[in-house]
């Protein structure tokens, strides 16, 4: 089925593919107007939905790059453009809302009509970034490189180079490049 059947459907909707594209579990659903664009040698859950908003005045655009991993119930709602770098991780149940789908305005959203521009934004995770299990990433949001997420974090803001961060909305806990040192540290002080 992946060989034959889902992978092929897949690419079929792809504005371009690299080489090495590996489904599991399914076909990923894709609803809305989206461009999407992936590398190679990425790994994609066929529990993951693509969306693209409806209403945009030009088509919503995803681009991931190489080696990347999109883990199962993953959602990716691209409000204009979501970029994922080289290397990048993403786990399970993972949330990249880069459009709300409602309008804030209680009256507006009642009439069913869409949110407006300014809750639109571009989310952009540059490479080797881990987004951990149930991590939500809000739109307007830029992660730098090598940070790592941890599971259930609420991304409301940027997110700098190398570090870990967690909590509600996500804070940085500490830098990473500090932690590797520290841990190198305390192996060659047990030696």
């Amino acid at each position: 089925m992946r060989v034959f059947w889902w992978t092929p459907l897949l690419k079929g909707r792809l504005e371009h593919v690299g080489f090495n594209l590996y489904l599991y579990g399914g076909l990923p659903l894709i609803s809305g107007p989206v461009q999407i664009e992936i590398g190679s040698d990425c790994r994609v859950s066929g529990q993951t939905t693509f969306t693209g908003r409806t209403c945009a005045p030009s088509p919503p655009k995803l681009i991931v790059g190489d080696n990347v991993d999109i883990g199962w119930m993953t959602t990716i709602a691209i409000g204009k453009k979501v970029v994922l770098g080289n290397n990048v991780r993403i786990a399970g149940r993972t949330l990249l809302a880069g459009y709300p789908g409602h309008p804030l305005d209680a009256e507006s959203r009642a009439a069913g009509l869409p949110e407006t521009d300014e809750q639109v934004g571009d989310i952009v995770l540059e490479d080797n970034v881990w987004l951990a299990t149930g991590v939500s990433v809000m739109a307007g949001v830029h992660i730098g490189c090598n940070t790592v997420v941890a599971a259930g974090s609420v991304v409301t803001h940027d997110l700098p180079a190398n570090v870990l961060c967690g909590g509600t909305p996500a804070k940085v806990i500490y830098a990473l490049d500090v932690m590797s040192k520290k841990h190198m540290t305390d192996a060659n002080d047990e030696q």
